[in-house]
C-alpha cells in the first residue's frame, strides 16, 4: 500500500497459552481520525491495545506508527515517547493532587514529583494547563483534588492528562462506562472536539455512545476484523447480528 498511515497493523498474531487472542489482524487507521472499535467480549479489543502499547508483543506480523516506526522493536516506555497514549477503563489519576497538579505531573520532561510541585510553574506551563482544563472542562476545578472528582470528571482530567503529554494517538478504552447520561454526552463531544488534531481509538460497548460519536466503526471477532463501516453499516450487517446475538430474531439495539 502507497498510502500512509498513522496506526499499521498488518498480519498480526498473538496467541496466549494455546487461545488465539489475535489472528491475522489487518487494521489501518489515518491522521486525525476517530475510530471506533466493537466487538463481543473476547474479540481481542484489549489484546489489540496491548499490542500497540508494547505491553505484549505479537508473535507474528507488523505494528507501525507513522511512515517507518516498528512499534514491535520498542517498550512501552519509549512507545509512550512517541506519542502513543492509553487511557484505561478505570482512570488513573493522582487523587490526592489538585486537578491543576495532576495536569502539571503530565507535561513533557523527564523532572521528578518533588519538582514538578515544587519548582516554579512558567507561564508558558501555566497557558498549556490552562489550555487543558477548558478543553476538558475542568476549569473551575482546577484546584480540587482529583480524589473527589466525579467518576466522568476523573475520566476527562485522565484524558487531559494525556493531551499534557503530547499524545498523538490517543487509545481510549471504554470512557462510557460507570457514567451517568449526562457525563457520557459530554465525553463524546470532547473525543469529537479532539479528533483531527489527534488520533484517536475509542473501544466501547455502549451503542448510543457509539452512535454518537462514531466516524467509521471497526467490529473485532476472535481477534480479526469481521467488517468496517458507518453504525448503520456495521449494526444492520447479517454476520455482526450474529456473532453479537447468536439469534437473527433478537433486536438491534443489543449491538
Amino acid at each position: 500500500m502507497n498510502r500512509e498511515f498513522i496506526l499499521t497493523l498488518e498480519g498480526v498474531n498473538k496467541t496466549f497459552d494455546g487461545f488465539k487472542a489475535i489472528s491475522d489482524l489487518n487494521f489501518y487507521m489515518d491522521a486525525g481520525e476517530l475510530r471506533t472499535i466493537i466487538g463481543p467480549n473476547g474479540a481481542g479489543k484489549s489484546t489489540m491495545l496491548d499490542l500497540i502499547t508494547g505491553r505484549t508483543r505479537p508473535d507474528a506480523g507488523k505494528v507501525e506508527f507513522g511512515r517507518h516506526t516498528d512499534l514491535t522493536r520498542l517498550n512501552e516506555y519509549q512507545i509512550n515517547r512517541l506519542g502513543i497514549g492509553r487511557k484505561f477503563q478505570t482512570p488513573s489519576v493522582y487523587i490526592d493532587h489538585t486537578v491543576f497538579e495532576n495536569i502539571l505531573l503530565s507535561l513533557p520532561g523527564t523532572r521528578s514529583v518533588w519538582e514538578a510541585l515544587f519548582s516554579r510553574v512558567t507561564p508558558a506551563q501555566r497557558d498549556r494547563i490552562q489550555q487543558i482544563l477548558k478543553t476538558i472542562r475542568l476549569e473551575d476545578k482546577a484546584g480540587l483534588k482529583a480524589g473527589t472528582l466525579a467518576h466522568g470528571q476523573k475520566q476527562w482530567l485522565e484524558i487531559g492528562m494525556l493531551l499534557a503529554q503530547d499524545a498523538k494517538l490517543l487509545l481510549v478504552d471504554e470512557p462510557a462506562a460507570g457514567m451517568t447520561d449526562e457525563e457520557t454526552a459530554r465525553t463524546g463531544e470532547l473525543l469529537i472536539s479532539l479528533a483531527g488534531q489527534h488520533s484517536i481509538i475509542v473501544i466501547e460497548h455502549d451503542m448510543a455512545f457509539v452512535r454518537q460519536i462514531a466516524r467509521k466503526v471497526t467490529v473485532l471477532h476472535q481477534g480479526t476484523v469481521l467488517c468496517e463501516g458507518t453504525v448503520d453499516e456495521v449494526q444492520s450487517n447479517e454476520r455482526v447480528i450474529e456473532v453479537y446475538l447468536g439469534r437473527k430474531h433478537e433486536p438491534k439495539r443489543h449491538l
